[in-house]
């Protein structure tokens, strides 16, 4: 989840009474962004190992998988993502090549090997038989991924009405609804039935 602003409101929220709603202030003093990587655990519905930073880089990415990764080394893990470039990356593939012990020759990135292209790479990445794999959601389907279900429970809960004096003040408050939500954290049931949409 990137560009998340943190929002200073410049005037107190008016309180509610009778006959009048409560108002929030629409004037604001900006204090920068902060960009959220989450995991969900979908058997338990948590949040796993979260990365906030002023960044989304292809190494910010790489480093924010290393660290859930690092959580239980031994495990084999599957990420559902999108298809942004970051999630097909260079430094993804190498992260994934050390971890999985695979051979170092990987190619050189727009020449040759499995780096030559972003769908080089992210074949390598989608192979079930590493222990770290990718499964890339298709092209407009970001509802499929869970963790886009939990980002608006986020927005709802801790982003839409609130105000951040600092950017860190935005990510201690991101951290601490993460805490708080991983305490009687659920897994998500889908309810849609599968019926094709009435043209």
């Amino acid at each position: 989840m990137t560009g998340i602003q943190a929002l200073e409101r410049k005037y107190p929220t008016l309180p509610m009474k009778p006959g009048y709603m409560a108002r929030i202030e629409f004037e604001y003093i900006r204090h920068g962004t902060q960009t959220l990587m989450a995991n969900l655990d979908i058997a338990t519905g948590q949040i796993v190992a979260p990365s906030i930073g002023p960044t989304r880089t292809e190494d910010d990415f790489a480093a924010h998988i290393a660290q859930t990764v690092a959580t239980d080394p031994e495990a084999r893990w599957t990420f559902v993502t999108d298809n942004l470039n970051t999630h097909q990356s260079e430094a993804l593939v190498k992260l994934v090549a050390q971890h999985c012990h695979l051979p170092d020759d990987l190619g050189v990135k727009e020449k040759h090997g499995i780096l030559l292209s972003m769908a080089s790479r992210s074949a390598f990445l989608a192979d079930p038989s590493h222990a770290i794999h990718f499964v890339y959601t298709p092209k407009h389907s970001s509802w499929l991924n869970q963790i886009e279900i939990w980002f608006s429970i986020l927005v709802r809960r801790v982003l839409k009405r609130s105000s951040f004096l600092s950017a860190a003040d935005l990510r201690q408050k991101l951290l601490d609804f993460i805490a708080f939500f991983n305490k009687t954290a659920k897994p998500f049931k889908w309810t849609y039935a599968g019926r094709p949409l009435q043209a």
